[in-house]
């Protein structure tokens, strides 16, 4: 059977060597029903034997691909004929696109098949179908420059004709591929640039400077693992735009970069509500399960086994080493309670102030819950649960005079500062003579470390994240948030190395 392209005006049909493709209209409704109306006749319906060819697409073929272009033919003439097409020699101007796609037609039926294809067109099985065969095989040798009927009389014009049609022929074809593949480099450069730029799993998962830049953790292993932790506890959060994976990385952006919330809605294209419930919500689960697996006190045993060389001759029974940092509110917060009245202190604070323990070997394994105002280093180290930690025979190493010395020597450990100038005080548990630069040294680094680590420990903090989070809980979100700092820093490489 002799496959005719249905399209109004296109004379292309199936014959014997042609490298044309002729298609079925599409089963599935919606888009045969597209198809119908890019062919674009009025009142017509395709039957099992109508057929569309594939110059009527941009690539050449169908694609059963939705996203690309050729899901739907879409290279059709500028003035279609009737839905009979018993007019083939009404057809309007073509545009550039449909006139470069006829002469490509045009050449593959010059190269070397006029005369065969001819022969064999006129020893077809369907005599019902003749007259509109002739009809076309007539309209596509006069699209082809022969035109007989009119130029019967001026031979030597019609060869200069021909030679000059293939000649453009043979330019189309040769621009139009070169032009799709100019096209698809250019969709897969965009593809991969984009997927760079995406903050995505994949993105992450070969990019281990994009981990750390993006979330402080060392590598994808490490954050995959966090995300494999966190999972169960993710099931109740109702997130229909962010994946679970996203809602892990916008949490550690945020503490990792200190973004501001209008900055991460961007980034993710969702809505500023959405980022604060998100990071509130991911702030509390990760407090319920990743701090306590990573943020505990070592024996004294685990202690003695990994003492850093710069500690091991002079300070053997260091425990733990300690500071004070506060971390300032993004405004003065009113907020106070019973003991400050009862003392007469104002209720107008504008720092949190924490007290954080490091093992020697750079593992954090206490910090305190903020405290508003400016409360005594000792009070805050007998408030905050941190003494009752210690073992008699401990040494407490700081960098500088807390004045806890008193409270620690109650609970028999020793408190010593890790400076080669000594205490500014003079007090004489400083052993100056005993210390070395290198001491110094190691204490600075160790407790920096989580800070530089984590940017939004600097402040000022935001004061959505300074109210309690949980009414069974004292702790507010931003103390979770420092807590789950520590956490993260713990699952890192020491800035403090063993040796």
């Amino acid at each position: 059977m002799v496959h005719t392209c249905v399209v109004a005006g296109c004379r292309n049909r199936r014959t014997p060597g042609t490298t044309l493709s002729f298609y079925r209209f599409p089963r599935d409704p919606e888009r045969k029903q597209r198809w119908i109306a890019a062919v674009n006749r009025e009142g017509w319906v395709p039957n099992d034997g109508s057929r569309l060819c594939s110059t009527h697409f941009i690539s050449g073929k169908q694609v059963k691909n939705p996203r690309s272009p050729d899901y739907v033919p879409s290279v059709f003439t500028s003035a279609p004929l009737s839905p009979e097409m018993k007019e083939p020699g009404a057809l309007e101007v073509l545009d550039k696109q449909e006139a470069r796609v006829e002469a490509a037609n045009a050449l593959l039926f010059l190269q070397g098949q006029g005369s065969s294809v001819s022969g064999e067109m006129g020893q077809e099985e369907h005599p019902q179908e003749g007259e509109q065969e002739a009809s076309f095989e007539e309209s596509a040798s006069s699209s082809f420059s022969t035109d007989e009927e009119d130029d019967d009389n001026d031979d030597e014009s019609l060869s200069e004709c021909k030679k000059g049609k293939l000649a453009q022929a043979s330019d189309a074809s040769v621009n139009f591929e070169d032009a799709l593949k100019a096209l698809k480099k250019e969709n897969q450069a965009l593809r991969e640039s984009v997927e760079r730029m995406s903050l995505s799993e994949s993105s992450l998962r070969n990019d281990a400077e994009k981990v750390k830049f993006y979330t402080g953790l060392p590598n994808f292993f490490v954050l995959e693992t966090v995300m494999w932790l966190l999972a169960p506890h993710m099931e109740g959060m109702k997130n229909v735009k962010l994946s679970k994976f996203q809602q892990l990385l916008l949490t550690l952006m945020r503490l990792r970069l200190d973004l501001r919330n209008q900055d991460l809605a961007y980034r993710f294209g969702v809505k500023v509500s959405m980022v604060t419930r998100t990071v509130h919500q991911m702030v509390n689960i990760m407090s319920s399960t990743l701090v306590p697996t990573a943020v505990f006190w070592p024996s004294r045993a685990e202690l003695r086994k990994n003492l850093p060389a710069a500690l091991r001759a002079s300070h053997p029974d260091c425990a733990v080493i300690i500071d004070c940092f506060t971390v300032p509110f993004e405004e003065p917060v009113s907020r106070g309670n019973q003991q400050h009245q009862q003392q007469g202190m104002g209720t107008s604070y504008n720092v949190l102030k924490f007290l954080i323990g490091v093992a020697p070997q750079g593992v954090v394994t206490f910090v305190s819950r903020g405290v508003l105002g400016n409360v005594s280093d000792k009070s805050l180290a007998e408030g905050c649960g941190f003494l009752c930690k210690l073992l008699p025979g401990d040494v407490v190493l700081a960098n500088r005079d807390l004045d806890i010395a008193d409270s620690v020597a109650a609970r028999g450990a020793i408190f010593k500062i890790a400076s080669t100038y000594g205490s500014s005080e003079g007090t004489p548990l400083a052993d100056s003579s005993s210390e070395t630069p290198s001491v110094q040294r190691h204490v600075e680094r160790v407790i920096s470390m989580v800070k530089q680590r984590y940017a939004m420990l600097t402040g000022p903090v935001e004061s959505p994240f300074t109210t309690t989070s949980e009414r069974t809980s004292n702790l507010s979100t931003f103390d979770k948030i420092v807590q789950v700092a520590c956490a993260l820093n713990n699952l890192c490489i020491s800035a403090a190395p063993l040796e």
